[in-house]
């Protein structure tokens, strides 16, 4: 079952601790500070609960800020590279801008760390991705 574990006007963020799954659905423009606390908060939620699944909704989150881009590049990145998930789930942005920034921004991470990233435009597929066995390499 899922778990609220924050939320404003552009994100929710949830958790459900059996499966080890985490979930933010975002909506709409954030400003920079709102980027940052959300994307923040989203790798606390990662470490403190050593979860092993993401899905970001991002159907209807606006463009991603150059800076923000790099600031995500610099300070998340490095910190989800390092946590137990292993698979992160995108459901693709309507949004032409965002969608290529979150194009951009995972290309940078192909290859680094176990996470494997797939991107869907069903909820449903995606949940049963995230909800299939990990096969060891």
């Amino acid at each position: 079952m899922a778990t609220t574990f924050f939320q404003n006007h552009v994100v929710t963020i949830t958790h459900d601790e059996e499966l080890k799954l985490g979930m933010a659905v975002w909506n709409g423009f954030l400003s920079s500070d709102e980027f940052r606390e959300a994307i923040s908060t989203c790798l606390h939620l990662i470490e403190e609960h050593k979860l092993l699944r993401w899905l970001g909704d991002n159907r209807k989150m606006k463009v991603i800020r150059p800076a923000d881009q790099d600031w995500f590049i610099e300070h998340a990145l490095p910190r989800l590279q390092q946590s137990a998930l292993r698979r992160n789930a995108v459901l693709v942005s309507e949004d032409f801008f965002n969608k290529t920034a979150v194009e951009q921004i995972y290309k940078r991470v192909e290859g680094k760390g176990d996470m494997v990233t797939k991107d869907f435009d069903n909820k449903m597929l995606a949940l049963a991705w995230l909800k299939e066995p990990f096969t060891e390499v």
